[in-house]
């Protein structure tokens, strides 16, 4: 307890660039890890069960934005929270946040879970899924709705088990759950030939694992924020921009898929999906640093240093703008390889190298643009992370997927998302002030 105590000091004294280190790389990792496991499930799903599988899983995307949405209002928002009062020395006030997290993360996932069941195949139908691909679509959302209770759970702990000192654990606690997953879905797509549902099944039963030892991590009396009697009280959360930036970003890719569907057809949409599995894997390099960020911007927020809080944010901006420059010259020159991982399928190789190239085009604006929305969010600034969350999504690629295709059908799909990474990225800069 006095070792963690002293980490919990060093928020406020030690060095920001050894704290940015200190905190990030765990978050990185196991963030980067997590994603290289959704792309090998991609890619055993593409060998193991088709093509048309992948245009499956793609249709899942939106259901699946959706439901991090509100797991991330609960997770994001109690992290940032717990960081501010543990910054103010506020120890009641963390620990309710904790059993907070924990009541809403169920409640949102019974409130999502009942409808979405209910209605499953009319909302993949609406979402782009064709007689070809619903089955695929199907199996999958039914066994990750189910899980969702465990999913939310496990993650939205692990966020609070991040911003109250133990970053290490808390990337255990991912890379324990990953480790698991990527042993177990081969076993379960390829051996027991379960197909798409097999990868849904291993994924959960690895979060369980995970959440497992998220929870006797927070029933340790020596942990410095536990459970404990009084703290199971509903409160608000600022989680709203980056469950914002989730249903945004479900809206858009369902309109994404439908002009898919419209200009390409299920392949098409495969194509994309590979695609998104690229570009996410690089931003979760940058959401990964934030959540590192996040406990020293938060404590030091709340300690009143304000020095320390913009040091962190200019390395962050600099750290982050850097990944997405990396993500953007590996698919400039190497499309057609990233591509084939997925697939032996020579037109949707040739699909997703070329919407991959420019797709990229504007990528290294994104690092900063994540960096800087997640900034306000971890000082308290709500509405300016909804704003930022809103510019790129709403206000400009949505209009811009919707009006391009007129013109110069499926590559207007793909070059919506540059031009609107470069309006974005360059309000979000002047935002800043960086």
């Amino acid at each position: 307890m006095a070792a963690q105590s002293r980490n919990i000091a060093e928020l406020e004294n030690a060095s920001v660039w050894r704290l940015l280190i200190q905190y990030s790389l765990p978050s990185i990792a196991g963030m980067v890890v997590y994603s290289l496991y959704n792309i090998i499930d991609s890619v055993f799903i593409g060998h193991g069960v088709g093509p048309l599988a992948l245009s499956g899983l793609a249709v899942t995307f939106p259901i699946m934005n959706l439901t991090f949405a509100l797991g991330t209002l609960v997770g994001i928002g109690g992290a940032a929270i717990s960081s501010i009062r543990l910054g103010r020395k506020d120890q009641e006030g963390t620990e309710r946040t904790l059993g907070n997290v924990l009541i809403m993360s169920l409640i949102a996932a019974v409130v999502l879970v009942i409808p979405t069941l209910l209605f499953l195949t009319e909302i993949l139908t609406a979402f782009g899924a064709s007689g070809q691909t619903l089955t695929y679509a199907y199996d999958f959302m039914l066994i990750t709705l189910l899980g969702l209770p465990v999913t939310y759970v496990f993650f939205n702990l692990n966020h609070v088990m991040r911003a109250t000192g133990y970053p290490k654990k808390a990337m255990g606690s991912t890379l324990l759950s990953v480790g698991i997953n990527i042993i177990l879905a081969p076993i379960f797509i390829f051996w027991f030939k379960w197909g798409i549902t097999g990868a849904a099944v291993a994924t959960l039963l690895a979060q369980v694992v995970g959440m497992v030892r998220v929870l006797l991590h927070f029933s340790d009396a020596a942990s410095t924020v536990h459970f404990r009697r009084g703290i199971w009280q509903l409160r608000k959360t600022i989680g709203m921009a980056p469950c914002l930036v989730n249903v945004c970003g479900s809206a858009v890719t369902v309109a994404i898929n439908r002009q898919l569907a419209d200009h390409g057809g299920d392949l098409a949409i495969g194509a994309y999906g590979i695609i998104n599995r690229i570009l996410i894997l690089f931003a979760m390099l940058v959401i990964g640093l934030t959540q590192g960020m996040q406990p020293i911007i938060g404590y030091n927020h709340g300690a009143m240093k304000p020095g320390r809080v913009l040091l962190t944010l200019k390395y962050g901006v600099l750290a982050g703008t850097s990944f997405t420059t990396l993500g953007f010259l590996a698919c400039v020159f190497f499309p057609r390889g990233i591509a084939g991982l997925f697939t032996d399928d020579a037109s949707l190789i040739s699909l997703a190298a070329n919407g991959l190239i420019i797709c990229v085009l504007a990528f290294p604006l994104i690092g900063s643009q994540i960096i800087i929305g997640n900034f306000f969010q971890a000082i308290g600034k709500a509405r300016l992370a909804i704003f930022l969350s809103l510019t790129r999504q709403i206000l400009f690629l949505l209009p811009l997927i919707v009006i391009l295709p007129l013109f110069i059908g499926i590559d207007g799909i793909m070059y919506a998302g540059p031009i609107a990474d470069f309006v974005a990225g360059v309000v979000a800069l002047a935002m800043a002030g960086v």
